[in-house]
């Protein structure tokens, strides 16, 4: 949209309560509604590409509902998200849950679609295999760009069962096929048992560096963020959050739960220290509402992507003001 133009923004729920009404994110209206957006929240509600639970392919429409009690003026970053800029909720990418080729084509080029009428996505997924055609997108029209993966795992295997996508494999196919920035790529939140160590050597080789949870819990959240932003710059940045980021007591409904992960809240304040970030794309994954309990993991989905949302409105404000 142009910056001339107010943005629509959510249902009022001093008149409309929360509970009532269509579940898009945040309560905003749909992308049909408005013609144009500024950020395109999008579902991609595929899990083929899981290697232990499935039920990721219910994560976005949990995220939206989890999202009625997301409100408009974000506090911690001072800024009132859907008065900067038009933000629209663009439904589902509807895609092949039986043909993984197939669905990542479909998910490319869905995202060429968006990208093209010059809206950023906030992406609700869907397992990690989603990332990559959603990278590909991106790297199309920005090139290479930073990647900050949270995750408990590296997602840097080579292949399942023979199998090239899967969501243990999008970034070591997207540092293959040179779509990203290998001197700014950051792990964070990692954890767990490998498979050798030779999966950590290898994942050095590819570029990435590593906060595990533990770093964050010693190191505190605004010291990481101050690591990341600087390792950074100013390239284009792709955020790619996987919820299992989180300790399952933040994050219980997800496939493959890790203990000792991140707090909710380090996860926040993190993402609020990259505000000054050049964010142009974003995606939040691996939400399975059937572990869930009452709501927890869509809860802490719904505020992870409300963030990131607040940091790309405010910097397409700040970039029309000039």
């Amino acid at each position: 949209m142009s910056g001339n133009e107010t943005p629509r923004g959510p249902v009022d729920s001093s008149r409309i309560p929360r509970y009532a009404g269509p579940a898009t994110f945040a309560r905003l209206p749909r992308l049909d509604e408005v013609g144009a957006a500024d950020v395109a929240v999008v579902g991609v509600p595929f899990d083929s590409g899981v290697s232990y639970r499935p039920g990721a392919r219910f994560g976005g429409n949990a995220i939206r509902e989890a999202s009625r009690l997301l409100r408009p003026y974000n506090p911690a970053q001072d800024a009132s998200p859907f008065a900067l800029a038009q933000v629209a909720d663009g439904g589902d990418i509807a895609v092949n849950p039986f043909d993984i080729n197939e669905a990542v084509e479909t998910i490319e080029a869905a995202a060429d679609d968006l990208l093209g009428t010059g809206a950023r996505l906030m992406t609700l997924g869907g397992d990690h295999t989603i990332a990559l055609p959603l990278l590909r997108s991106v790297a199309r029209k920005h090139g290479p760009v930073a990647l900050l993966h949270f995750d408990a795992h590296l997602d840097t295997w080579d292949t399942y069962f023979g199998a090239e996508y899967t969501h243990g494999t999008p970034f070591r196919r997207a540092v293959e096929e040179g779509i990203l920035d290998t001197s700014a790529l950051s792990h964070v939140g990692t954890r767990g048992p490998l498979y050798g160590k030779q999966d950590l050597t290898d994942d050095e080789k590819m570029g990435f560096g590593i906060v595990t949870s533990a770093d964050i819990y010693r190191r505190g959240a605004d010291e990481v963020a101050d690591q990341l932003r600087q390792r950074i710059g100013d390239r284009p940045l792709y955020i790619s959050i996987d919820i299992d980021c989180l300790d399952p007591a933040h994050a219980p409904g997800t496939g493959t739960p890790e203990a000792g992960g991140m707090t909710s809240r380090e996860l926040l304040e993190i993402l609020r220290g990259l505000a000054s970030c050049n964010l142009v794309s974003a995606d939040v994954v691996e939400v399975a509402p059937a572990y869930d309990h009452a709501e927890i993991t869509s809860v802490a989905a719904s505020h992870t992507a409300y963030e990131l949302t607040t940091i790309m409105t405010r910097q397409i404000a700040e970039a029309r003001a000039k």
